[in-house]
């Protein structure tokens, strides 16, 4: 049997990987793909589809999000595939006046960071009842960007697959790595059971595997497993047509306290509110680190569906047609890594938490640059020699 040979291979066939296949082909290069199970069957179809930059730190954090944001709107356009994008903006409730504070200094910082994307606005009481009448009377205000938009992301990352392979991906569905090695003057082999794989460059884009992927070549990955719980509507009455977060979902994405009942705390539970398309909606969330278990806690989802109905009391008489628990790839900072390793022309494009969707056309752009030496921007942030760092 003849050992197929790559330019790069990439491992992992979720968005990331995907996005990547996508940039790395359209460079010419010969790309191959390797997927444990089959494209799209992890973190990117147990996901909703946001792109934001509403919950991102203002700096580097935020000026990545724009940039991932403008690429994603000109491949709406570009990609032959069609996924659903939408450009609606989104919204963050406040609850009391300490969160509306902080969410005024958080438009504020944004503003001041962001130069001429000014994309924050505060919202009063009134401007919310003004943009929904399902909103609960309690809500003092909120902030919005206009910036923020959302994909299908099933949709996007078989987009990104059917356009690569029109550039000559060759992919590999049912396929674990199983041992790797690297020959500084031959490149690397990667075995899947009896089949190898050849290629000068390897981009591990394994998601919440990726640190499993690693340890073949000896490269320590802090990336571990954070579950998160969605529920899913039946089709109804649009109460908004934005994605709607409370502020406190920012203090559960990063690890901070909130006002919220202990339970809602301890499994980081948090209203998100997405209409899809379809107009079904994805009612989230919920922040957990227990491991690989993908299974539904249906206590889990009560609390959603109560932390929803807080913030939208009209839900109580919406019919839910199914739950799903998947994966974020957390980081100890909660920024991915993209970036070069201490093994030359191995590389690692993972740990996006749930950033993964909105961040995927950066990262893909980022990597096809990287590995052909052509790379602009100061990503420096992003790589791995931060936690290096950390440790000594």
């Amino acid at each position: 049997m003849t050992t197929p040979s790559y330019d790069v291979l990439i491992i992992g066939g979720g968005i990331i990987g995907a996005s990547i296949a996508y940039f790395t082909s359209e460079k010419g290069l010969k790309v191959g793909m390797l997927e444990r199970d089959t494209v799209a069957s992890g973190t990117s179809s147990k996901c909703d589809g946001n792109v934001l930059l509403i919950d991102k730190e203002p700096g580097f954090d935020s000026n990545m999000a724009i940039k991932s944001q403008a690429l994603i709107k000109s491949l709406s356009k570009e990609l032959e595939m069609k996924f659903e994008y939408r450009h609606p903006g989104s919204i963050f409730l406040c609850a009391n006046e300490e969160e509306l504070e902080q969410a005024y200094d958080w438009v504020d910082q944004h503003n001041r960071a962001n130069g001429e994307y000014q994309f924050f606005n505060k919202l009063t009481k009134e401007d919310l009842k003004n943009d929904s009448k399902y909103f609960a009377d309690h809500l003092v205000g909120g902030i919005e960007c206009t910036n923020d938009s959302t994909v299908n992301p099933y949709m996007l990352t078989f987009s990104f697959i059917h356009a690569a392979k029109k550039n000559d991906l060759e992919l590999f569905e049912k396929t674990p790595v199983t041992f790797m090695e690297e020959h500084r003057t031959k490149g690397f082999k990667v075995h899947s059971h009896d089949r190898v794989f050849k290629a000068n460059k390897v981009i591990n884009a394994a998601g919440v595997f990726a640190p499993e992927v690693s340890k073949h070549l000896g490269v320590p990955l802090p990336i571990k497993p954070r579950k998160g719980h969605i529920l899913v509507s039946s089709r109804a009455e649009l109460m908004g047509t934005r994605k709607i977060q409370e502020f406190g979902y920012l203090m559960t994405k990063f690890g901070k306290e909130r006002k919220a009942d202990k339970i809602m705390n301890d499994y980081g539970i948090a209203l998100v509110h997405e209409p899809t398309e379809s107009q079904n909606f994805l009612i989230g969330s919920s922040r957990e680190f227990i491991g690989f278990d993908t299974t539904v806690n249906h206590q889990v989802v009560q609390l959603i569906a109560k932390r929803a109905i807080e913030f939208f009391p009209k839900m109580k008489d919406m019919n839910i047609i199914r739950s799903y628990a998947g994966l974020r790839p957390w980081t100890p900072d909660h920024l991915p890594i993209i970036s070069e390793t201490t093994v030359p022309n191995y590389y690692v494009a993972a740990g996006h938490e749930g950033d993964g969707i909105g961040l995927s056309a950066v990262t893909g752009y980022w990597m096809a640059q990287m590995v052909t030496d052509t790379l602009e921007d100061d990503i420096s942030p992003l790589s791995m020699e931060r936690f290096q760092e950390e440790a000594i």
